[in-house]
């Protein structure tokens, strides 16, 4: 409920407070929902889209409980419990626009013992404001028997019927009664204003899902920034309960460690004052894409114009990167090929130049592919190390020269990956610098390892030493689905970069370059 549900580390892992540099970034232009990077592409195409952005938030109560045994937070074995369907009218129509609706078998079939699910919708307001807050509790009432209890914090917003919204809740601490959680980043559209009153509950974190309530408070964020200020904590209260008709007050408090309101700019923000995105693209030439000669070949040249997979992929791909890069030259490189050279090669230059790896455009990939078929033999294995590193090596030595780059590395590939571990371990590396890899599959072959490199079940890569991604950089495109109608290339293409872009720059507290020094430290960096 309100996107406070994680099956990640088993459901120990903080949800919804993103808007800062320490969680993915998912608003403001990147993510679900609205896309700035989309819209800006159609807009230039003359296509406006009629809409307004809803978010929309779901509880349910008096569910079946079906586990008799466990109640573990595994999303892949979870049970069909009902379902239900509404138009978004009838719940934005509704004077609270609120709509409570009882749960159905899939066959139709009504009953009254499958419980209802109540959805709330609220017109999200964009905002660049927002307040990273480090929570801290001393004192929490210990919950667990043999060991001390693993708190967190869930955070609610109150809204016009009476009832919170959750909007977000901290990671878990484990076995500790004075915690210290990391910095929770709430935009304005999340709480509101800073005077609307928030509900903080702290639990004892169980992994059958049944958590311990410990206690909870009210407080604003102008409170929280208060008692900052004041360098004080506010004790937790327990509601009445049994023969109990009054609050009580706990042992247990909150402290506010630290505060900073600051800006977030949107992708757009970055990109009209300047910042450059720069494309690099490399194509796959090992022989599991078949003979060129072959009509069944993913390489095949057709007499007749008709485009192959490969051409259909940099032309569609193509016309949507140029769209953003400044100077329209693209570093283009071949891989897993025997080269003009005799030997195989895993990071050849397409042109064929011994020295300059840049063509001009769509057009210059394009005859640069066409040309490198008919000198470069098909080999192997598939190796996406050499590339990968390639390309780090280019967006590494552009930090010191200038912050107002980023690169986006776009691999072509038929799907049959050889070196998983090393890519991986060098998608981690890269994971620190101003880069984006965006792999785009082609055919019909199995895409499984992409997708374990697309990490987008939440799990960030782990490199063959243990080394955690800072963050994740990878997006997967299988253009069968693009094919088949059942995504857009632009929405497919662009749906991760924003938010990519944006976890990068505000990880490293880099501004648009039209905003000053003096703004920046003011508006970005205001320790309150």
């Amino acid at each position: 409920m309100g996107n406070c549900f994680s099956d990640l580390d088993g459901g120990k892992q903080a949800v919804g407070g993103s808007g800062g540099s320490h969680q993915r970034a998912q608003n403001a232009g990147g993510g679900a929902g609205h896309n700035d990077a989309v819209d800006l592409f159609f807009r230039t195409k003359g296509l406006h889209g009629l809409f307004t952005q809803m978010e929309l938030s779901l509880s349910a109560s008096k569910l079946r409980d079906l586990d008799v045994l466990s109640k573990m937070l595994k999303l892949n074995d979870q049970e069909f419990l009902g379902e239900a369907s509404s138009y978004l009218s009838e719940i934005v129509t509704k004077q609270n626009q609120s709509l409570t609706l009882n749960l159905h078998h899939r066959d139709g079939r009504s009953s009254k013992n499958l419980g209802t699910l109540t959805v709330h919708a609220e017109e999200t307001v964009a905002s660049r404001n927002a307040v990273e807050m480090t929570f801290r509790c001393s004192h929490l009432e210990n919950k667990d028997l043999f060991s001390r209890s693993d708190p967190f914090l869930r955070i609610s917003r109150a809204i016009e019927s009476g009832g919170s919204v959750p909007i977000c809740k901290t990671e878990v601490v484990n076995n500790n009664l004075s915690p210290v959680w990391k910095p929770v980043c709430l935009t304005t559209q999340q709480y509101g204003s800073k005077e609307n009153p928030l509900v903080i509950e702290c639990f004892d974190f169980n992994s059958d899902g049944n958590h311990i309530f410990i206690g909870k408070l009210h407080k604003s964020v102008a409170e929280l920034i208060s008692l900052h200020q004041n360098k004080t904590g506010a004790n937790f209260i327990s509601p009445p309960s049994g023969f109990r008709h009054h609050e009580k007050v706990l042992k247990g408090q909150l402290f506010v460690d630290g505060l900073i309101e600051k800006q977030l700019y949107s992708f757009l923000d970055y990109i009209s004052s300047g910042f450059e995105l720069n494309f690099m693209v490399a194509v796959d030439f090992t022989a599991s894409n078949g003979n060129p000669r072959s009509p069944d070949s993913l390489h095949y040249i057709n007499p007749s114009g008709q485009l192959n997979a490969y051409q259909q992929a940099i032309m569609e791909v193509g016309e949507v990167i140029q769209f953003y890069d400044s100077d329209k030259r693209f570093p283009a490189w071949g891989f897993g090929g025997k080269s003009y050279e005799g030997s195989v090669s895993h990071c050849f230059n397409l042109n064929g130049s011994p020295i300059g790896f840049e063509v001009e455009g769509v057009e210059g990939i394009m005859a640069a592919y066409a040309r490198a078929l008919q000198n470069v033999t098909l080999a192997g294995p598939t190796l996406f190390g050499q590339v990968i590193k390639k390309a780090a090596d280019i967006a590494g030595n552009s930090i010191s020269d200038n912050h107002a780059k980023y690169y986006v590395l776009l691999i072509i590939t038929d799907g049959v990956l050889t070196d998983l571990q090393e890519t991986i371990d060098s998608l981690v590396r890269a994971s620190d610098l101003p880069l984006s890899i965006l792999i785009v599959g082609v055919g019909g072959a199995d895409f499984t390892q992409m997708e374990i490199l697309d990490a987008d079940n939440g799990r960030r890569l782990e490199s063959s030493t243990g080394r955690i991604a800072t963050r994740d950089i990878v997006q997967f495109v299988p253009m069968r689905e693009v094919h088949g109608g059942q995504i857009s290339v632009v929405q497919a293409l662009l749906e991760e970069l924003p938010g990519q872009f944006l976890t990068y720059v505000r990880s490293r507290d880099i501004v648009p370059l039209n905003v000053t020094q003096s703004h920046a430290e003011a508006l970005t960096q205001l320790r309150v």
